[in-house]
């Protein structure tokens, strides 16, 4: 296993890093500590979650993700060599059930949240807390174009900002990280840092495969100036570039048959750029999997690539990506494909 550090901090975490938000919905508790038992084993330090887990959310069964996790920390002596992620939902008409559908990034929801994860997940305090996405009204989950909206501003980036960092003198947290955000989101929470004397953000949570790569044109060179690195998720495109799904395959039990809500990754673009993935996969000799993962795990800015798996066999095939290196062959071929078909589900 190879491993970076977290921003600017000492915190070394494993350049593959754990996903779990099918726990609780697509996989059992057993079967979540079968992954964390066999991901540490191969090096793997770094496990993210968040406390509106599993995905798709629902009431039933909201926090069960963390409660998974905090069952197997319980029964490890190792806490202090493992770093765990977690996320504080922003407002969101979406969750009426959460926080009686008030949350916000402010201090009564903040603190609400981190105790209750630290509850569900059995320990003292959170390696890095992530707002899991932006409180004002912006361009994220897909959305492009941005419309001026200040009315629906929200919690002020500073005013968010005070509360964690209270948090971490308090000991709770111990690096703060943003989710879904943009380029000027980014540049805020640093200014803020610098004006007021607060931690600084150490990672950025976003969306990062080969059929969307917008991280790479406002975010990447913060990634690199300001050491706020890149915690890539949905590397796989929540599944799609495997290549199961292509000639308009069902697979029984995954994730886009049971939930029809997820269509980012589907339209007729992200087709045909999957099957130019795919067959380019196969004429290497690579697994098509693999050869995505391996793309993301070979990029600069990247701080931990997070992989999500619902079977062990996928979990073994996304961890054994960091050991394969992408020929300067096959690297010329992947932007070759990305200029015929640029960013088609960003």
């Amino acid at each position: 296993m190879e491993y970076n550090k977290l921003g600017n901090t000492d915190i070394k975490v494993s350049r593959i890093c754990l996903g779990t938000m099918t726990w609780g919905e697509q996989n059992t508790e057993a079967e979540a500590h079968e992954q964390l038992d066999y991901a540490v084993d191969t090096g793997i330090n770094f496990i993210d979650t968040a406390e509106m887990y599993p995905v798709a959310p629902r009431a039933e069964t909201q926090g069960l993700t963390e409660t998974y996790i905090g069952n197997w920390l319980s029964k490890r002596s190792d806490r202090d060599k493992l770093i765990i992620a977690t996320k504080v939902a922003a407002s969101a008409d979406w969750l009426p059930y959460l926080r009686d559908g008030k949350n916000k990034l402010d201090k009564k929801n903040i603190n609400a949240a981190l105790n209750d994860s630290l509850n569900r997940l059995q320990t003292d305090y959170i390696d890095l807390y992530q707002m899991h996405w932006p409180e004002r009204d912006t361009n994220y989950f897909g959305k492009l174009g941005y419309y001026h909206a200040p009315e629906k501003d929200g919690v002020s980036i500073e005013e968010t900002m005070d509360v964690l960092g209270d948090l971490v003198k308090e000991g709770k947290i111990r690096t703060i990280g943003i989710s879904n955000e943009t380029a000027w989101g980014c540049s805020e929470y640093l200014r803020v840092a610098i004006d007021k004397n607060l931690p600084r953000i150490v990672s950025i949570q976003n969306p990062y495969n080969l059929l969307n790569r917008t991280f790479e044109i406002g975010l990447s060179e913060f990634a690199h100036r300001e050491q706020v690195g890149l915690l890539a998720y949905s590397p796989l495109a929540f599944g799609v570039l495997s290549g199961k799904y292509l000639n308009d395959a069902k697979p029984a039990g995954t994730r886009l048959v049971l939930f029809d809500r997820f269509t980012r990754y589907t339209n007729p673009q992200a087709i045909a750029a999957t099957a130019a993935y795919v067959n380019l996969a196969k004429e290497h000799n690579i697994d098509p999997s693999q050869m995505a993962l391996a793309y993301v795990n070979s990029r600069s800015f990247l701080t931990s690539n997070i992989i999500g798996a619902t079977s062990m066999d996928q979990l073994k095939t996304d961890i054994e990506s960091i050991n394969i290196n992408l020929s300067k062959e096959t690297i010329r071929a992947i932007e070759a494909i990305h200029v015929e078909h640029p960013n088609p589900s960003p």
